[in-house]
């Protein structure tokens, strides 16, 4: 389903999720996964360096996107997420060195 991010592929979006500690971890996603199935990604493929903030089940986590809570049945493509970035855009986070779209973990 997900994969992490190595190369840019883009028939995916490119999500950066960062935990409340702000700890960072970029995954690439098809459009059509849920909010839901990005939490149990992350649960079922969590780093082990951040094994001293996992959580006992997946439904614990939740998605924040420009600064809303994501329902679990939303979907990326729902939320028009770029595939990849417009040209005014690719400018900027090149500079930051990323691609990708924020969603934050809580």
């Amino acid at each position: 389903m997900a994969q992490v991010e190595t190369q840019v592929d883009h028939d995916k979006i490119n999500l950066k999720l960062i935990l409340v500690s702000g700890r960072v971890r970029e995954i690439q996603f098809p459009p059509s996964t849920s909010a839901a199935d990005v939490c149990d990604y992350v649960f079922n493929n969590w780093p082990p360096e951040w094994d001293d903030e996992k959580v006992t089940s997946s439904s614990l986590l939740k998605l924040i996107y420009h600064g809303r809570f994501l329902h679990g049945t939303v979907t990326l493509s729902a939320l028009s997420l770029p595939l990849e970035p417009n040209s005014n855009d690719s400018l900027k986070k090149a500079k930051r060195g990323s691609n990708c779209c924020r969603c934050s973990i809580c």
